[in-house]
């Protein structure tokens, strides 16, 4: 019998536990993915924590994860476009990646490129659907400057890049230990904390746009940088959205199996890192979010069941 991440309560990482479960069965337009890489997400550890219990409720027992890459199993009625063998990317809306056998609509799913490691991926569609909303939502064009929050985390570090790859300044705000990196992709890196408006205005003459994958206060950051609200997208600050205006786009407006091949292609093509912090095995998912909750994680966490 397969193994799969569970838990029957909300709370904190001792409620995650590996139980084997029934061997899925693929309905209509469905596939079964022996999944070799599964990313872990913030989002995630706030839902088994409860604290998105109003927007997004679990139903116990609850499965866990939407990002996943791995090899087809079998196929459903109707499902023409994938074999038994072939490799895929995707992700399932259903909180039930990780784990070792996965059930995905076939319209979820893209085939992976040669180019792409297994690891990135498993971890690509939550933060690249994410970072791919995100930049389209504040319309970025050659010439203008965007700063992102967070610019070295899973979201962050895709989004400066797509954003540098839109023709736009980038300005990463992040701790030192990121900064090198974030200069090798053209973006000009800036740290965090006390005096960062004034690092920000001397790094460029005028913010155009800003992009916070972090929460915290930095939409009134953004604002008291002279950029217009309808410029400004958060993904973590719901309650910024009313209060002054700005975009909320993340994952759910870049969420389809076509964003997901142009990403993959351009990592395949080698125009897109997916940077990879640590990998851990299904049974040591608690580990996985533990490193995930420390914070200041360069890029993605991923368990290999």
């Amino acid at each position: 019998m397969p193994k799969a991440v569970r838990f029957d309560s909300y709370g904190g990482v001792d409620v995650l536990k590996v139980v084997e479960v029934p061997m899925p069965e693929p309905g209509p337009g469905q596939v079964l993915v022996r999944v070799k890489a599964t990313g872990i997400n913030p989002g995630e550890a706030k839902i088994r924590q409860g604290l998105l219990h109003d927007r997004w409720p679990a139903t116990f027992p609850s499965g866990q994860g939407s990002d996943l890459a791995g090899i087809v199993a079998r196929t459903g009625p109707r499902v023409t476009a994938f074999a038994e063998g072939d490799e895929v990317i995707g992700f399932t809306d259903n909180r039930a990646s990780q784990t070792e056998y996965a059930l995905v609509e076939a319209g979820n799913l893209t085939a992976r490129p040669a180019g792409v490691p297994w690891e990135a991926a498993g971890s690509l569609f939550v933060v690249g659907a994410t970072a791919y909303a995100a930049v389209r939502a504040v319309a970025l064009t050659a010439g203008d400057t965007v700063v992102v929050s967070g610019a070295a985390g899973g979201v962050g570090s895709v989004t400066v890049q797509l954003a540098r790859r839109a023709g736009a300044t980038v300005i990463g705000l992040a701790g030192p230990a990121n900064h090198e990196w974030l200069a090798e992709q053209g973006v000009i890196p800036v740290s965090y904390g006390d005096g960062v408006a004034d690092r920000i205005r001397q790094a460029a003459a005028k913010a155009d746009a800003f992009i916070d994958t972090f929460g915290a206060d930095y939409v009134e950051l953004a604002l008291d940088l002279g950029v217009e609200p309808s410029r400004v997208d958060t993904i973590v600050r719901f309650d910024a959205v009313q209060q002054y205006g700005v975009k909320f786009e993340g994952n759910a407006a870049g969420a389809s199996a076509a964003v997901l091949a142009e990403l993959a292609g351009l990592i395949a093509a080698g125009e897109l890192e997916i940077p990879v912090a640590a990998t851990f095995p299904l049974d040591q998912v608690r580990d996985a979010f533990r490193l995930l909750a420390g914070g200041h994680v360069h890029g993605k966490v991923v368990l290999l069941p």
